[in-house]
């Protein structure tokens, strides 16, 4: 397991979980309620800034590896899982929206391994689809993580709540492009 600048800060994102999911459940009255949803909005921000610089301190400094392909997607799942059972628990999000985000995630890592294990994985590798599905994910969550008005703008909780299904009907939809680009693989691969 080697310890580089890119582990580290995937390490950091997944050492922030406990703390950005702490904040929600600290006593009544020890901090305002803006404070909380502000913070949190913060850690998460930080955690998904620690995706995007990992993956590009590991190429620019050239310090891929085995290990660091492995716990950067399990450290991403976990952080999106941890923010959709925290917005269900406060009535910000929907279960059904994220049993279906969280569904998919799971479905699609294990035909990611799978694929891999056939030596396909180019058949499952992140499409133009994935990347606006996260998008669309990652600023819903802020959205309903910070739920208050921004300045006069009151459709903060409004709009994360729409980009929330959007990125719920995208998941959908990337996961079949994705079962369909493996189709092919799955249906020729003889039963072990």
């Amino acid at each position: 397991m080697p310890f580089n600048l890119p582990n580290s800060l995937t390490w950091l994102r997944i050492w922030l979980i406990p703390l950005f999911v702490a904040v929600f459940y600290l006593p009544d009255g020890w901090v305002p309620s803006h404070a909380i949803n502000l913070t949190a909005t913060l850690l998460f921000a930080l955690a998904a800034l620690t995706d995007w610089l990992d993956g590009w301190l590991a190429r620019r400094l050239n310090q891929t590896s085995a290990f660091g392909a492995f716990l950067d997607p399990v450290a991403d799942k976990l952080m999106v899982a941890a923010a959709l059972i925290v917005l269900v628990d406060l009535d910000r999000a929907s279960v059904d929206v994220a049993l279906i985000i969280i569904g998919r995630e799971i479905a699609i890592s294990a035909l990611r391994e799978w694929m891999a294990k056939v030596g396909r994985s180019s058949n499952v590798a992140v499409s133009f689809i994935g990347k606006l599905k996260t998008t669309a994910q990652m600023l819903a969550i802020l959205l309903l993580l910070y739920h208050d008005p921004i300045g006069a703008w009151q459709w903060t909780p409004i709009v994360g709540r729409w980009l929330l299904y959007l990125a719920a009907f995208l998941t959908l939809w990337s996961m079949f492009h994705y079962l369909r680009m493996a189709w092919k693989v799955l249906k020729n691969e003889p039963a072990s």
